[in-house]
């Protein structure tokens, strides 16, 4: 059994990887209250799923970019975590959570007081993915994640994660791509004045089942930390 968390944005959340799945995950809406929240909802989730501490095999962190307060909560949990348990730590940029977790419908109804979320309609489902968060002022954190038709989760990265204004952004020639996340969303009037889609809200939130999906989708997932040294 592996778990997921997520606190990189004002929304934090946690999943749980069982026997080739995402068995559950828990979304904390509460802002500012990761930190203390974060643990007794893992902790939750998997009482709610008769599994113990000892079941963790691995843990799987959202690397950022982000509120630099909510990386680290997120980071130093799994760190610990993984170090007391003896487990693999892996890792994932945030962008590319919040682009995975646009095929986690079941997660996202969590963002939007229960009502189910259909997904991505099949056209935009193959449409590159350019995930911007809010960096303030006319600056983002960006990235673009191609579906490579493999499945949920699977991706080509086209752009990798950077940090950049819209108008460096928009200088180059996107692909024919859907755009989401905060950073989009405050930019939406520019991008769609630029004939670019731009998904409503809560599109481009990254949570913990996104992170569970890459790490299902990746084929040779590498520790980036060993919990012996």
């Amino acid at each position: 059994m592996v778990v997921a968390l997520e606190t990189s944005t004002t929304v934090g959340s946690v999943a749980v990887v069982r026997e080739g799945r995402i068995a559950g995950g828990s979304v904390l809406l509460e802002r500012g209250r990761h930190a203390s929240r974060l643990v007794p909802s893992l902790s939750g989730l998997m009482h709610a799923l008769g599994l113990a501490r000892s079941d963790i095999g691995g843990v799987i962190v959202g690397a950022g970019p982000g509120s630099f307060t909510g990386v680290r909560v997120a980071a130093a949990t799994a760190k610990g975590l993984a170090h007391a348990l003896g487990v693999p730590l892996w890792a994932y940029s945030s962008l590319e959570a919040a682009a995975a977790t646009l095929d986690e419908p079941e997660a996202m109804a969590a963002l939007t007081e229960g009502r189910p979320s259909p997904g991505l309609p099949a056209g935009e489902a193959r449409m590159p993915r350019y995930v911007l968060f809010d960096a303030r002022a006319d600056r983002v954190y960006a990235a673009c994640y191609a579906p490579t038709g493999d499945g949920p989760g699977a991706f080509e990265p086209l752009v990798p994660p950077r940090a950049t204004t819209l108008a460096a952004l928009l200088a180059g020639t996107p692909p024919a791509a859907l755009f989401c996340g905060d950073g989009a969303w405050r930019h939406r009037d520019e991008l769609r004045g630029a004939g670019l889609l731009v998904l409503d809200p809560p599109a481009g939130v990254p949570l913990a089942a996104g992170l569970a999906r890459l790490w299902l989708a990746d084929p040779a997932p590498s520790p980036i930390d060993d919990p012996h040294r």
